[in-house]
This record gives C-alpha cells, sequence and structure tokens, in this order.
C-alpha cells in the first residue's frame, strides 16, 4: 500500500484542464501540461490496503494498479514504469482514452471518489518517457517463424509487440496511409496526440516490427495469398462498419458517419489537408449518438467554429449517481460530461430522427425529430412532441455493427462468423482457418481500447503457442470474458 493514512487525509484532485476560451482555439490537449506530477504522488497515496483490489478486476489488462501507485507514492517512477508495463504495452494510450473501468471497481470507491487511477497512469508514463526509461526491448533470438497482422490499432499493435519480442519477424498490414488505426484518425488530436502514437512506432520499429501502410488485405492483397506467405495471421481488423440510419432524407449532402467526419479533421492536423472537406464552420451541426465518438464530434465541430452544435440520444439522460441496479464494483452508466461538453452545445436525450430536410440543392437543412420513453422495455414514440431542429452538417455516431465484409478479407480467408457478425474464434483466439487469429473488435465487437490491448496480448500467446507449442506470453483475458457490467 501507499499512504496508510490518505485516502482518510487527502481528498481526490484530477488533471487541470485549460480554459475553455484558449483550447478550442488549438488542436493541442485539453490538459494544462505539467498538472498533474504536483499532486499526482499524493493522489497515488489515496490508494488504500483494501486487502482484495478490485481494481484488477475492473481492468481487462489486470493492471498492477496497487503497486504502480504505491511506487509513485514514493516517486520511484522507474519502478512504477516497470510495473505498469508488465500488464499495459501502451498506458499512454489508455491513460488517456480509457473510461476507467478500473476506478468504477475501486474498493475506495464505495463510499468515497475512487482514487484518480488513469491521472496516475498517465503521469507515470509521461514520466517515464521523459526520463529515458522507455527503451526497444529486441529479441535475443529469432524463432525464424513469420506473423502477418492486419490493422494497426490497439489490439494490431499489441499483438505485433509481444509476438516481436518474443522472436518472431512481424508485419503490420495497416490500409490506411500512417499507423495507428482509430488512434490515428478516429481519436481527436485534442483528446490524445499523435506524437504519442509516432514514438511507440519508433520503438516497436527499433524492436524489429515491420510496418505496411496502404495495404489493404482483400483489395490490394488477396488474403488466401498472404496466409501462404507468413506461418501465421492476426486479423486486428476492428469493427468499422459504421451503425446507419435509414430515415428519408438520408442521401442529403451533409449528412456523414462520423468515422467520415473524424479522419479529415486528423488529416489537417497530420498536414496532408489545408481545410476539411466536411467542415462545421458557420454550419448549424447535429451529432446523433451520446457514446463518446459523438462527443469527438462535438468537440470538434467546436473547434471548426460551428454555429450551434446539438448532440441527440434516443435513450433517457443517466443519473449522476449509481443505480441501485448497478451496484459497485460494475460499471455504471452515469451521465459524464467530458471537455468537449464543457465547452458548449446542447444535449438531447430521449429522442429519435424521424426524417432530414433539404434544399432544393440537395443540401440538408434541418433534423425532425420526436421524443421517446421506454414502455415494457421498448422505445416508443410520444404523440404530439415532433418538432425540427436547423442542421448543415449530421454526423452518425451510434456505434459499429462489425467488421468489414466488403474488402473481400473474409471470403477470401474463407472465415466463419458468430451470430453477432463478429469472427468466430476459440479459447486461442484462432479462428476456424488454420493458423489465422482473430483480436480486438473483430472478434470482440466494439468495445474499449483497453479490452483491444489486452485482446491482442491474449492473442500472441495463442499465436505464439502454434508458432512453437508452448508460450510463456501472458493472456490477460479470454475471447469470453465481460465487463464488470450488469
Amino acid at each position: 500500500m501507499a499512504d496508510p493514512k490518505g485516502f482518510l487525509t487527502t481528498g481526490r484532485e484530477v488533471a487541470e484542464t485549460r480554459p475553455v476560451g484558449e483550447r478550442v482555439k488549438d488542436w493541442n490537449e485539453v490538459y494544462v501540461p505539467g498538472s498533474l506530477l504536483p499532486i499526482i504522488s499524493k493522489q497515488a497515496g489515496r490508494c488504500m490496503d483494501c486487502g482484495i483490489p478490485f481494481c484488477h478486476n475492473g481492468c481487462p489488462l489486470g493492471n498492477l494498479i496497487p503497486e504502480w501507485n504505491d511506487y509513485a507514492y514514493r516517486e520511484d517512477w522507474s519502478a512504477a514504469s516497470e510495473r505498469l508495463h508488465a500488464t499495459n504495452n501502451f498506458p499512454e494510450f489508455t491513460g488517456r482514452l480509457c473510461p476507467a473501468p478500473c476506478e468504477s471497481a475501486c474498493v475506495l470507491g464505495i463510499n468515497q471518489p475512487a482514487v484518480t487511477i488513469k491521472n496516475v497512469e498517465v503521469s507515470i508514463i509521461d514520466k517515464a518517457w521523459d526520463s529515458g526509461d522507455v527503451t526497444p526491448q529486441p529479441p535475443e533470438r529469432l524463432s525464424g517463424k513469420t506473423v502477418a497482422v492486419i490493422g494497426s490499432g490497439p489490439a494490431g499493435l499489441a499483438a505485433a509487440q509481444q509476438l516481436t519480442r518474443a522472436g518472431h519477424t512481424v508485419a503490420v498490414y495497416e490500409r490506411a496511409d500512417r499507423i495507428g488505426g482509430l488512434l490515428r484518425y478516429g481519436i481527436p488530436e485534442f483528446k490524445m496526440e499523435k506524437s504519442h502514437i509516432n514514438r511507440r512506432i519508433e520503438q516497436m520499429r527499433a524492436e524489429g516490427t515491420k510496418f505496411r501502410t496502404e495495404t489493404e488485405i482483400g483489395r490490394d492483397v488477396d488474403a488466401a495469398r498472404l496466409r501462404r506467405r507468413y506461418d501465421a495471421v492476426v486479423i486486428a481488423a476492428g469493427a468499422t462498419v459504421s451503425r446507419d440510419l435509414p430515415v428519408p432524407g438520408r442521401e442529403l449532402n451533409g449528412v456523414h458517419f462520423a468515422m467520415e467526419y473524424l479522419p479529415l479533421a486528423n488529416k489537417v492536423q497530420e498536414g496532408d489537408l489545408t481545410v476539411s472537406p466536411i467542415t462545421a464552420e458557420g454550419k448549424h451541426v447535429v451529432v446523433i449518438g451520446g457514446g463518446d465518438t459523438g462527443a469527438d464530434c462535438v468537440g470538434t465541430a467546436h473547434r471548426q467554429g460551428a454555429l450551434s452544435v446539438t448532440q441527440l440520444e434516443i435513450m433517457p439522460r443517466p443519473g449522476e449517481d449509481r443505480n441501485a441496479n448497478q451496484p459497485w464494483p460494475t460499471f455504471p452508466m452515469l451521465y459524464k460530461v467530458t471537455s468537449a461538453h464543457e465547452e458548449g452545445g446542447e444535449r438531447v436525450y430521449s429522442v429519435s430522427t424521424t426524417h432530414f430536410e433539404g434544399d432544393d440543392d440537395g443540401n440538408v437543412q434541418a433534423l425532425h425529430l420526436v421524443e421517446v420513453e421506454l414502455k415494457d422495455g421498448k422505445l416508443e414514440q410520444k404523440p404530439g412532441t415532433e418538432r425540427k431542429i436547423p442542421a448543415q452538417l449530421v454526423t452518425l455516431a451510434m456505434g459499429f455493427t462489425g467488421t468489414d465484409q466488403a474488402n473481400g478479407l473474409v471470403q477470401q480467408f474463407g472465415l466463419e462468423l458468430d451470430e453477432r457478425g463478429n469472427v468466430a474464434r476459440d479459447a486461442d483466439y484462432a479462428t476456424n482457418v488454420d493458423g489465422v487469429f482473430v483480436a480486438g473488435d473483430a472478434g470482440r465487437g466494439q468495445s474499449l481500447i483497453v479490452w483491444a490491448i489486452a485482446e491482442g496480448r491474449s492473442a500472441a500467446r495463442g499465436v505464439d503457442r502454434f508458432l512453437t507449442g508452448a508460450s510463456a506470453l501472458p493472456a490477460p483475458i479470454r475471447p469470453t470474458d465481460r465487463s464488470l457490467t450488469v
């Protein structure tokens, strides 16, 4: 444990954010640089001697949270970094992007504000990078085996790094022009600056991992041919098929999937574009979907100079405290105010879009909606509640329905799918095709970054055992494991 009385004497403090008026004028991360280090050791000291640390169960990676909290409290940053990396390949990603189910499971959180686990995590890894504690770990010897990883999101990168360090020769194939998957083009710069991805990629290159960009397996390279070329293949292509909204007017100009809108804004930050072809500047913007992707669209629209931003959610507004049917240590559905919501806009709950209205040139101008309510477990429209709101740009951020099948990857491999449309796998993450494995959202369905990294690490063990007959690599989760929810 850290400070024996820390949780009794120290209140919870979190990272300080920059003033709204300042941060919406740029794309830098929203937090005040360096604001955590003066407070983080005391915050780590709030970690209590709880006997059974349920934070381990809340985190699918099984992060050794009490251990690195103790090291952070003592300001032994090198030891804290070693403990952090023992279970997590990319803590700078999770420390910025994960919704922290570990904090929901924190024992202190039963009757007090939980330990700021996420802030401690990001402080440790940022300190480790600054002090040079993060170095390449190339294998001592090569196995002579080759592995192709399809997809360079968190699952693919985690699998690739684990397998490279185990001595296999690994090549990562990415259909975009840069490595990172949704980390690169789905996450806005203000949530995670892409320099964090770039330095990890350089570490992985120094360890021996190869990267092939602008290569889509199924279109550019036949999947069956790829299988013949490598001893094993890991599919980590994600669940990239966006959920659509089939209502009248969907075809109007200005109605876009979130994953059409967000990558273009990121390409501006990468220097590929001067101005995004899809911009919120001077427009009334409506975001359909109340999750994290919707919030990313909200923050992006603010920075592009939207006239107004409205976010719609079909479900009722969650409460600010745990419901009785969502007890500790489960991950509760709470009303969440992200940094993007702090910056302005309106959030409307319990509404459903009925249709879009356009002008004579085919451009969307308004969105018609109706209030809905839950009756016997079903959402029903409330008569007399129809109205319309202005909308010159609409982004659909309603989640994803499965992995891409249009590019031919599934068919060319001959993969079997489960009842949810994900690639089916066994306990070792192996598909029905010999030597082909699947990790991340392609097999699990849409999930969190921390689950993707855990899946990548676990699938790497299955691949390593397939190639060598045994494996010392960790497997933090099984394919059937689910988060602590009710």
